[in-house]
């Protein structure tokens, strides 16, 4: 993908570019989704309480399993450099674990 053409998932403050096409769908609490490559999929499961992530049907083997555990070390919002991440909402899983 290009810089200019992001997918789905990558929201439009992160300046991170796509790591490949769309592999997986992140459903959030609700069920609304968004299609996108492992990155950007990656960092919106960890930025969504209560989201679930679906392989797409031509995904590479363990899309879903990958986006899940890097999510899971991934602060929320991970843009967000200047944010202080003193709460437990704010940090990662794996950080929340280690606390």
């Amino acid at each position: 993908m290009t810089n200019t053409a992001r997918c789905a998932a990558a929201h439009p403050e992160d300046p991170t570019p796509c790591d490949g096409p769309p592999a997986v769908t992140v459903l959030d609490a609700r069920g609304g989704g968004a299609d996108g490559c492992e990155h950007h999929g990656a960092r919106l499961l960890a930025s969504l309480d209560g989201a679930q992530v679906y392989a797409l049907p031509d995904a590479p083997a363990g899309a879903a399993t990958r986006v899940h555990k890097a999510a899971d070390t991934t602060r929320p919002f991970p843009w967000l450099t200047n944010a202080p991440r003193t709460e437990p909402s704010q940090r990662s899983h794996a950080e929340n674990r280690r606390a």
